[in-house]
């Protein structure tokens, strides 16, 4: 963002609604100009009506031959609970062959079926069974499954347990990132609840436990804007080397939104909050057990780097140069990927940032046509590019509509 964006972007940024009309309105004025054309720094392989969704877990095998992905059986809408999302994996040259491994009615744009890798020869996603949301572990050679009593979000580095909160409390404050079914453990009457929250499940045992409740977190370093919102968990991803638990606590009131960072060290058992004002959207661990988040820290919203899971140390990244929301995902412990949301232009731009000399350099700058705004918080069907990479670094693997068609983009690194 320019210096006059980001001054009415930090006019407008505590209320949701008016901050999308005046976006709208902006990129409106500018489709009346001729625009430019996508780029990437190196050719791209593009596997359209194909996508993997969120920034926070990495779709390649470990040996990078295989990458997760979902392809479309529909057309741009919403889906319904009729509708199917076809789950396998792309391999060989170019990563051109398709293998199917199977469908779920548990879906959404942003997140898909939250498909990801148990170990090097298992895959996890969630499922509907009987009305009921559950979770699937597929072995990809023999096809031999294994199905869960309830849905995932994130599985540990060491294949062993897996997070789960209620997608329909999710879906209610969030549309577009939960599922059209409901659960057990929504306890939707109740705003801040002692039922709900947190849960872990052991992968082996298929056991689960509530972890922590909403209204433990609430207890953990109140607030006074906590009192009389809603409630809920999202975004948990462990540390590398599987000691620590991050998530977003969230507490939404109409357009009153806040959000926290809480890690959870499952050894001591100890809670530590971000010393945000208010706001963090995304984040994501290196193997040092740092942590990079866009959030607002002394009333800036920037990239910032947490140099431990206490998060009493921070730097900004890339700033001022990078001044605007993006999902972002380690390459290794000092650089990391991160893109933007659509500008005036409607581009979004993918950047390569070191943390620590605040690099950054552009990867590609994709067109993101109109077809793909949002139209309304129960239309949530844009695409983000939210990249991934490899664990060699080798390729990046990104979401993509330049060609007007949601597609899967793999390039190079």
């Amino acid at each position: 963002m320019n210096k006059i964006e980001s001054f009415v972007y930090n006019l407008v940024k505590n209320n949701y609604i008016i901050k999308n009309l005046v976006r709208n309105t902006y990129q409106m004025c500018y489709d009346l100009l001729p625009n430019y054309e996508s780029s990437f720094s190196q050719p791209p392989i593009l596997r359209e009506s194909s996508f993997f969704g969120f920034h926070d877990v990495t779709p390649f095998s470990a040996d990078g031959t295989k990458h997760l992905a979902y392809r479309l059986t529909i057309p741009l809408r919403m889906p319904s609970r009729d509708d199917l999302l076809e789950v396998g994996y792309w391999m060989g040259e170019n990563f051109a062959e398709w293998v199917h491994l199977g469908e779920t009615g548990a879906w959404n744009y942003h997140k898909g079926c939250r498909l990801q890798w148990v170990d090097d020869h298992r895959c996890i996603f969630n499922n509907v069974a009987d009305g009921r949301l559950c979770a699937d572990i597929i072995h990809v050679d023999t096809l031999k499954q294994t199905r869960l009593s309830w849905p995932i979000d994130t599985v540990s580095p060491d294949g062993k347990r897996a997070t789960s909160f209620s997608y329909e409390r999710l879906q209610a404050m969030m549309p577009g990132y939960g599922y059209l079914y409901g659960d057990a453990d929504a306890c939707m009457d109740e705003p801040l609840s002692d039922k709900t929250g947190l849960f872990m499940i052991d992968l082996q045992t298929n056991n689960r436990q509530l972890l922590l409740s909403l209204k433990e977190l609430s207890a953990f370093q109140h607030e006074p804007t906590m009192d009389d919102t809603f409630h809920f968990v999202t975004h948990t991803e462990f540390s590398a080397d599987n000691r620590y638990l991050a998530f977003l606590h969230r507490w939404y009131k109409g357009t009153f939104h806040r959000t926290r960072l809480v890690v959870y060290d499952l050894q001591t058992k100890q809670l530590f909050a971000s010393p945000t004002t208010g706001m963090v959207s995304h984040y994501h661990w290196n193997r040092e057990n740092g942590i990079v988040a866009y959030c607002r820290m002394e009333n800036i919203d920037s990239h910032v780097y947490f140099s431990a899971p206490d998060m009493k140390e921070w730097k900004r990244c890339g700033y001022p140069q990078l001044n605007s929301d993006g999902h972002q995902h380690f390459i290794d412990n000092d650089w990391f990927l991160v893109d933007t949301y659509p500008d005036k232009w409607r581009h979004a731009k993918l950047f390569k940032v070191n943390r620590i000399t605040d690099e950054v350099i552009l990867l590609a700058d994709v067109k993101s046509p109109k077809a793909f705004v949002a139209p309304d918080p129960d239309h949530w069907w844009k695409c983000d590019l939210h990249p991934r990479s490899d664990a060699s670094g080798r390729f990046v693997s990104f979401d993509t509509v330049h060609t007007g068609i949601r597609s899967l983009c793999i390039m190079e690194l």
